[in-house]
Order: C-alpha cells, then sequence, then structure tokens
C-alpha cells in the first residue's frame, strides 16, 4: 500500500497543460479573417463618406497586410512548413512564395 502524501508508481502526475506535445488549441481562423474583412469595408465606408485624410492611412494598411503575411510565413517555415505547401494555400508556385517571403541575401 502507498503512503497517502506519495503517489502510485503507476499514476501519472504529470499535469497534461504542461506537457510540451500537448494538441494546439483550434483557432477559428475563417471567422476571425472575416472580422478583419468586416473592419476593412467599415473603415472604406467611413473615408468614402468624406474623411479623405485617412485616404493615406487606408493605402498604407496594404503595406501593414504584407508585414503581417511575411511573419506568418517566417512562423509557418519555423514550424516546419515547406515552400510548396505555403504555395499552394497562396494559390502561386513554391519558388514565387521563396522569391517572396524568403530570406534576403
Amino acid at each position: 500500500m502507498t503512503p497517502p502524501d506519495r503517489p502510485a508508481k503507476d499514476k501519472n502526475t504529470v499535469k497534461p497543460a504542461l506537457t510540451p506535445k500537448r494538441a494546439r488549441n483550434t483557432v477559428e481562423n475563417d471567422e476571425y479573417a472575416a472580422f478583419a474583412r468586416r473592419v476593412l469595408r467599415a473603415y472604406a465606408r467611413r473615408i468614402a463618406a468624406g474623411d479623405i485624410e485617412a485616404l493615406t492611412l487606408l493605402l498604407n494598411l496594404g503595406t501593414d497586410v504584407e508585414n503581417a503575411t511575411r511573419h506568418a510565413v517566417i512562423g509557418l517555415r519555423e514550424f516546419g512548413y515547406s515552400w510548396a505547401e505555403i504555395g499552394t494555400r497562396l494559390g502561386i508556385t513554391r519558388q514565387a512564395a521563396q522569391q517572396r517571403w524568403g530570406e534576403r541575401p
């Protein structure tokens, strides 16, 4: 019989939340992207209603999207995805993806 202050040898005492190989949480990327599109369309409508000063800010969002895409691709590469897998999801060749978002010399 095991003393009450010591766990049994065959009992798993590792907390699942602390193990490094736990499953990743599911992220609702489709809903998140739809939300971002709604925000962008609302911003465009606001500018179209007469806020000409914000037009430049809207244009700069394109640069922000490109930077976010670069960070996402770098993260996917570090996670182990190939250029072919990334290119396929973007509808381009692996070479095109690597040329656009790969390391700069």
